[in-house]
């Protein structure tokens, strides 16, 4: 970790020369990953996110987490090409805009919008549930006070976020740890039961995981592992981005699908009966296979995992605001506001302005947030596939950059397998990301395509290092 600790550079630079603000690089390829792990947040994820997957699918949960793991490294050959290619803070809607056009890139960006603000909350809210051997509080308001903590923190240097993340996470892996151990050891089936597909129906009866429930509940399975774009939106803050993105973004898929997967396999061996699988009351399985001092502290440090992913995913989102300040996105005067760096080298404005309405989503309905994340992360994923397709014409066929393997097959069949996963997905939640998009296309026609050579200009800093 000693890389998150070397010296700043000698100032904060807050303009490129044109009048462009830019971030500092001040962190190196060990406090990448550390943040980038952390907004994967494999503990919090296990405990708040998968639990639902079990009351879907049952006995299945592993074997759909495993499907969008392998899909997810598909992906992740993406997301590091691209990232390389097109080292931005700015993210998926940089790396599609320069490749497949502004339009594209201003869709992906509104679709990345819906998921920044929406996952800190839905994994904020989750806190209530493991402080509860302490206090008893209302998910909501545990959400919104998480969402505030996690606010203040992004506003603190990168570096020293990097600190606090990086004791947070070894604290979480400790967790995931404790209870694939547990699991395994008081399993009460082999480990056929995880291919069994099967979830408990009303009335105590067995029912059957369809191959359509797998594949609705794919959505849901990328969202688990989706943190490792992470790295991308820190490549302005990366040393050498052109080096340290590739290996941020594939190490952290590889150790996140351990962390998470290996616990859901103990878990699913480990449960009593099925109900009490698909119940999914993880904290309650982890006391009775111990003691309630080992749950308690598996519930608080699985607390403190929550708090550390809401802190780096403040983090996050507010580069993704900040870029697109920078790139004129917005009227003039928001612009100014969102691309104001603050005395840490942070963008101060942004970060508030994504935190705050992060605690304010704590008091809508979960399963809403759940459904339009899973819809809008499919379709990014999708549109950041096509980019990568395109990703080697003309003049960025020679540009410096990791390559992926079985290109272009891996985002032809990326393209296709994650669009049939799109038409799957309930249709209440594909109109409510839909009718979001339709209004975002409008902005487009009618502010940003008018304004096409002052606005919606995306940039790359001009320090980009190999």
């Amino acid at each position: 970790m000693t890389d998150t600790l070397r010296p700043a550079e000698p100032a904060s630079a807050t303009d490129t020369g044109d009048g462009r603000r830019k971030l500092k690089r001040s962190i190196g390829v060990v406090g990448g990953t550390l943040l980038t792990l952390s907004c994967v947040t494999p503990a919090s994820t296990l405990f708040v996110v998968v639990p639902d997957l079990f009351g879907t699918l049952g006995t299945a949960t592993a074997l759909t987490i495993a499907i969008g793991s392998v899909l997810c490294i598909a992906v992740a050959f993406c997301y590091a090409e691209l990232g390389t290619l097109i080292p931005s803070a700015g993210g998926e809607y940089a790396m599609v805009s320069t490749l497949a056009g502004r339009l594209a890139g201003w869709l992906v960006f509104v679709l990345s919008l819906l998921v920044v603000v929406i996952v800190p909350p839905v994994i904020a809210m989750g806190t209530a549930d493991y402080i509860a051997p302490l206090v008893h509080v209302d998910p909501a308001l545990t959400g919104a006070g998480v969402m505030l903590l996690a606010t203040l923190a992004g506003l603190l240097d990168l570096r020293a976020n990097a600190w606090i993340t990086g004791v947070f996470l070894v604290l979480e892996v400790i967790a995931a740890a404790v209870v694939a151990v547990l699991g395994f050891s008081h399993a009460h089936r082999g480990a056929g039961s995880l291919v069994s597909m099967q979830v408990a129906g009303a009335h105590g009866s067995v029912d059957p995981v369809t191959a359509g429930l797998v594949v609705s509940g794919l959505a849901i399975a990328l969202f688990v592992t989706q943190g490792f774009s992470t790295a991308v939106y820190l490549s302005e803050e990366l040393e050498h981005p052109r080096r340290d993105v590739a290996r941020t973004v594939l190490a952290t898929l590889a150790i996140s699908t351990v962390i998470i997967l290996v616990p859901v396999a103990a878990i699913t061996m480990g449960a009593t009966d099925l109900r009490e699988l698909t119940g999914g009351d993880l904290s309650a399985m982890v006391t009775a296979w111990s003691n309630t001092a080992v749950g308690t502290f598996v519930s608080l440090c699985v607390a403190l995992a929550i708090v550390n992913a809401g802190i780096v995913m403040v983090i996050q989102n507010s580069r993704v605001l900040f870029a697109s300040a920078r790139d004129k996105a917005w009227p003039a005067p928001v612009n100014d506001l969102l691309s104001r760096l603050g005395r840490f080298g942070s963008p101060w404005v942004a970060t508030l302005t994504v935190g705050i309405p992060g605690a304010l989503l704590c008091f809508v309905d979960l399963d809403t947030l759940y459904g339009v994340t899973g819809v809008s992360v499919t379709a990014m994923y999708l549109l950041v596939a096509v980019a990568a397709l395109l990703g080697r014409r003309d003049s960025h066929r020679h540009t410096p950059a990791w390559r992926m393997p079985l290109w272009p097959a891996v985002p032809v069949l990326l393209i296709a397998v994650l669009g049939y996963v799109l038409v799957q997905q309930d249709p209440a939640y594909l109109l409510w990301t839909g009718g979001i998009t339709a209004v975002a296309t409008l902005y487009w026609a009618l502010y940003l395509r008018p304004r096409r050579d002052t606005h919606w200009l995306v940039s790359l800093p001009e320090d980009t290092r190999s």
